[in-house]
C-alpha cells in the first residue's frame, strides 16, 4: 500500500486528536476506527501489534498508539506529526481551561456539556471493543488472560504490570509458530536515534535550568521528566506520584484543585496526562501568568517529548522481534491482556461518569443512589445514534454536548 498523501495525514490525525475524548480506552477506539476500518491504513494485526508494544512503554499508551501508527505511514516525520496532532488540540484547551478555572471556578454549562461527550465516549469503547474482540482474543487462552486481567486489574487492584508481565511470561512460555527470515535490526541507527531525542527532549530544559536553576519552570522539567520515565501504567497509575510531589511538596496545588484538574482533563481531547499541564499552570500561577504558561509549556515538553524516543528507538525492531516465536507469543498474550486492560479502564470510566458518588476499589463501589440519570439517558442516546443507527461519529459527539448543556438549563 502506498502512503497516504500528507494533506490526508494532517486530517486525519487532526481530526483524532480533535475528538480523542474519554480517556485511552475512547482513544484507542477512535484511532482503530479511523485507521483500521473507515481508511484501512493499518490492518488489525499491526494495530493490535502497536497497541501491545506502547502498553509496555511508560507514557500515554493512545499518544504512543498515534506516533507508532504516523511512524508506519511516513516515518519519523510522520511519526512527529500524528503524535503533535494527538497531544496540542488537547493541550491548547487544557490550558485556556486551566486559566479559566483559576479566574473563575469550576465553569457548570462547559462540565455539563462535557457529561454528553462523556456519555458518547463509552458508546465508542463499547463499539471498539465488540469489534476488537475477534483479533485480539484468538482462541480459550487469549480469552482467559483478558477475563483474568480484567477482573486483576478492577476487582483485586492488582499493580498493572504485574498483569503485564505475567501475560507477557505465558506467551513467551507458550511460543508463536514459525520463525520469520526478516533481516537484523541495525544497532547504529538505534544509537543515532536515541542521541537525536534525547537532545530533542534534554537541550531545551538543560538551558533552563543553567539560566534558572530554582525557578517553578525549571523544577517542573526535573520532575515531569522523571515522571515520564517511571509512567507505566497510564495517566491513573501515575497519579499517587503526581499528587503527592505536586500537592504535598511542592504545594503547587490544593488536593481539591487536584481532583478538579483530573475532571478537566477527562473532558477534554486528548490523554489524560495532560492534567500535568494543569498542574503545571496552577503551580507557576503563583509567581504569575507569565510564569504559569511558561511552566505548563516545560511541562508539556517534558511529558510527552520522551514518547517519540520510546517509540522511534523502539518500533523499528518490533516486526524483527515479533518474528521470534517466543516473542510473537509473548506479545499475543499481551495483546490479550490489553483487551481486558481496555474493558477495565472503559467500566471505571463508565461508572465514574453514572455515579458521582464512587468508593475507591478495588473494586469502586458506586452508590446506586447517586446515579445520575441525565448520564443514563445521554449514554442511551449516544449507544443508539452511534451503534444502532450509526450516525457519524462528530455528528454523535456534537448532539451529546448540546443535549448535555440543554439538560443543564433545563
Amino acid at each position: 500500500m502506498n502512503p497516504p498523501p500528507w494533506s490526508d495525514m494532517i486530517r486525519t490525525f487532526g481530526r483524532i486528536g480533535l475528538l480523542s475524548f474519554g480517556g485511552p480506552a475512547a482513544q484507542i477506539a477512535l484511532m482503530h476506527r479511523e485507521l483500521v476500518e473507515d481508511r484501512a491504513w493499518l490492518d488489525d494485526d499491526t494495530f493490535l501489534r502497536g497497541l501491545g508494544f506502547c502498553t509496555l512503554l511508560p507514557g500515554p499508551e493512545a499518544m504512543q498508539l498515534a506516533t507508532f501508527a504516523g511512524w508506519r505511514l511516513r516515518g519519523a516525520a510522520g511519526g512527529v506529526l500524528a503524535g503533535l496532532l494527538f497531544v496540542l488540540p488537547g493541550a491548547a484547551v487544557m490550558i485556556a481551561l486551566s486559566a479559566l478555572y483559576l479566574a473563575f471556578g469550576r465553569l457548570p454549562t462547559v462540565e455539563a456539556a462535557f457529561l454528553g461527550v462523556k456519555a458518547a465516549a463509552m458508546a465508542i469503547v463499547a463499539g471498539a471493543l465488540w469489534k476488537l474482540r475477534a483479533k485480539a482474543l484468538k482462541g480459550p487462552v487469549a480469552l482467559g488472560v483478558a477475563l483474568l486481567a480484567f477482573g486483576a486489574l478492577f476487582v483485586w487492584g492488582v499493580p498493572f504490570w504485574v498483569v503485564l508481565g505475567a501475560a507477557l511470561l505465558l506467551g513467551f512460555a507458550r511460543g508463536g509458530g514459525q520463525t520469520a527470515d526478516l533481516p537484523p535490526a541495525r544497532p547504529a541507527g538505534t544509537g543515532r536515534t536515541v542521541a537525536i531525542w534525547l537532545g530533542v527532549w534534554w537541550a531545551p530544559l538543560l538551558l533552563l535550568l543553567a539560566v534558572a536553576p530554582g525557578s517553578v519552570p525549571a523544577q517542573a522539567g526535573l520532575f515531569f521528566s522523571w515522571l515520564a520515565t517511571v509512567s507505566f501504567g497510564g495517566a491513573y497509575a501515575v497519579l499517587a506520584a503526581l499528587a503527592q510531589t505536586a500537592v504535598d511538596t511542592r504545594g503547587w496545588l490544593t488536593p481539591d484543585q487536584m481532583v478538579d484538574g483530573l475532571g478537566l482533563a477527562e473532558t477534554t481531547p486528548g490523554p489524560l496526562i495532560l492534567v500535568t499541564v494543569f498542574t503545571g499552570w496552577l503551580g507557576g500561577a503563583q509567581v504569575g501568568l507569565g510564569t504559569a504558561m511558561t511552566t505548563a509549556l516545560v511541562t508539556l515538553w517534558a511529558t510527552f517529548a520522551p514518547c517519540f524516543l520510546w517509540i522511534f528507538a523502539g518500533a523499528p525492531h518490533l516486526e524483527r522481534l515479533t518474528a521470534q516465536p517466543r516473542l510473537r507469543g509473548a506479545l499475543d498474550m499481551v495483546s490479550a491482556a490489553v483487551a481486558g486492560v481496555i474493558a477495565n479502564l472503559s467500566l471505571w470510566f463508565a461508572v465514574h461518569v453514572l455515579f458521582p458518588d464512587v468508593r475507591p476499589g478495588p473494586p469502586p463501589m458506586p452508590d446506586p443512589t447517586t446515579l445520575d440519570v441525565r448520564a443514563l439517558a445521554l449514554a442511551v442516546f449516544a449507544f443508539g445514534w452511534l451503534l444502532i443507527l450509526r450516525r457519524g461519529l462528530v455528528e454523535t459527539l456534537v448532539l451529546a454536548a448540546l443535549a448535555g448543556a440543554a439538560l443543564h438549563m433545563i
